[in-house]
């Protein structure tokens, strides 16, 4: 029986059907019914314009990002598909501080709602740095469909560990 690492947690009926879909070789079916092609936004500047864009959308008194970029590095160092980073520096007398966010590169090649909803998640910690009920809140606020997006993207994980790219 193969290791669904994705879905750990998830009642045992949902993981059977992921299982069966597993065999069957249809996940990829299955995502690419839901999400049929990738988005274009493959280059730092453009991943930060859209998170900008989202900020002002949804967080235009949280504090200014200054990075945004794909990182190659976090999915194999930190077990993560984001990172929001809050540095502080003292220069002078001023206390600077600086929001950086950085998205795994698997999702430089990816449908456009899950790197909107990792974008999103990442968002969320300028307002709640902890992984709570508020900071949960404030991700369905900006993306309404978070959570189903959120189980989505496990399935997207799944296909590309066990099959490969999807697009």
């Amino acid at each position: 029986m193969q290791k669904l690492r994705y879905l750990t947690g998830y009642a045992d009926p949902l993981t059977a059907q992921v299982r069966q879909l597993v065999g069957e070789q249809r996940l990829g079916e299955l995502l690419l019914k839901k999400c049929p092609v990738a988005h274009d936004i493959k280059t730092d500047k453009a991943l930060y314009d859209y998170t900008v864009a989202l900020k002002n959308r949804f967080l235009r008194k949280a504090n200014p990002l200054s990075k945004v970029i794909f990182d190659g590095k976090i999915n194999t160092v930190h077990d993560a598909l984001g990172l929001h980073s809050f540095v502080s520096r003292v220069q002078g007398s001023k206390l600077k501080a600086k929001h950086e966010i950085r998205v795994s590169k698997i999702f430089k090649i990816a449908p456009l709602e899950f790197l909107g909803m990792i974008v999103v998640h990442e968002l969320a910690h300028l307002k709640n740095k902890n992984h709570g009920k508020s900071f949960y809140s404030l991700c369905e606020h900006m993306e309404p469909n978070y959570h189903q997006l959120e189980f989505d993207l496990r399935l997207y994980l799944t296909h590309l560990d066990l099959f490969g790219a999807l697009y």
